[in-house]
């Protein structure tokens, strides 16, 4: 498949920069693979419906970390980076996003803002990217950048009103990601506490890279590499996971992220509970525990549009998507949902 047929054009107006007033407040797209659009209504209204009894709800509890730090160059120059992830066989080395990266040299010393203590430059990784080491050990960075760092909202959202917490899911709980999974953004606490108390939900994690959301450049996309991003599945949760499938039960996928670990443990015998995942799911691609999908309207280009292909199909994908631009829903992080049934 070539990567220019991921494309669509997007008026700029329907790219949401806040949230609905409400979690579920939302519009939701039901979605049947291989058959086209069923039906559109508020989220709070269709999603409960679309959820049969018996389902297992499977969401990715990762919390995202405030990843953006603000810092200053020994000369005085300002230096903006984004933490991705720490580094395998290092305290206090994290691969970083940095602007500008050709101001860096290695062994250049950063002078956090509001906090003072130095960030080192080891050395350039790639176009734009940096292995920094940080003052603090890699298991404290999530509480020390509460007070240094800043919530990293993706660049297409430029309005700063939304609260911090309505890029959180409400059922975060394991500080890793530097972007939400933002399919459970539409659920609220009464509907998460509901689908708990019913013995409906499981949780996996995955922490989120900003990998997840760059533009396929490839010409095709069996070209493409996926950055890896660390996942693990609980016994407890995997459990849940083997005794629903054995039964015959359902099991939803809220979020790609979520798929992404549920496609890579349960695709065939052995596979680790915990460790690194790289997989790439588009067009092709054999389903071996996802049977429905909450997923949010993606950005064109994307690894991420091209896993809504793999589960819904191409043309079906394509003809959701313009039903959606001329019903003037709203796109990316904090915009509308889809509901998608496979077979």
């Amino acid at each position: 498949m070539r990567t220019d047929e991921l494309d669509f054009d997007l008026p700029a107006e329907l790219v949401a920069q806040e949230p609905a007033p409400a979690r579920q407040q939302s519009l939701l797209m039901h979605v049947r693979a291989g058959s086209g659009v069923e039906e559109v209504a508020p989220f709070g209204e269709l999603f409960p419906r679309l959820l049969r009894d018996d389902d297992l709800v499977v969401v990715n509890d990762t919390r995202v970390i405030n990843a953006r730090i603000q810092a200053r160059r020994p000369t005085g120059g300002r230096v903006e980076l984004l933490l991705l992830q720490p580094l395998a066989g290092h305290d206090r080395r994290w691969q970083a996003m940095v602007r500008p990266a050709r101001r860096l040299a290695p062994g250049m010393q950063l002078a956090i803002e509001g906090d003072g203590r130095p960030l080192l430059a080891v050395e350039r990784t790639g176009s734009g990217t940096w292995t920094m080491e940080l003052p603090e050990p890699t298991g404290e960075v999530p509480g020390w950048l509460e007070e240094v760092g800043e919530q990293p909202l993706p660049p297409y959202i430029t309005s700063r009103a939304a609260p911090a917490d309505r890029y959180q899911t409400v059922y975060a709980e394991r500080p890793g990601s530097v972007a939400a999974p933002t399919a459970g953004l539409h659920l609220d606490e009464d509907l998460h506490r509901q689908l708990v108390d019913e013995g409906r939900l499981a949780t996996v994690t995955l922490h989120v890279g900003a990998g997840t959301f760059l533009p396929v450049r490839s010409e095709r996309l069996d070209d493409h590499r996926m950055h890896e991003e660390w996942y693990e599945v609980t016994p407890g949760t995997d459990e849940l996971i083997v005794a629903a499938r054995a039964a015959g039960r359902r099991i939803v996928a809220i979020g790609t992220t979520s798929v992404r670990v549920l496609e890579t443990v349960y695709a065939r015998p052995g596979v680790p509970r915990q460790g690194r995942t790289d997989i790439f799911i588009r067009p092709g691609h054999r389903f071996a525990c996802v049977d429905a999908l909450l997923t949010n309207f993606h950005l064109p280009r994307s690894t991420l549009i091209a896993l809504v292909m793999a589960a819904a199909g191409i043309d079906v994908t394509r003809a959701a998507y313009a039903e959606a631009i001329e019903r003037r829903m709203r796109f990316f992080s904090f915009g509308d949902a889809m509901f998608i049934d496979r077979p």
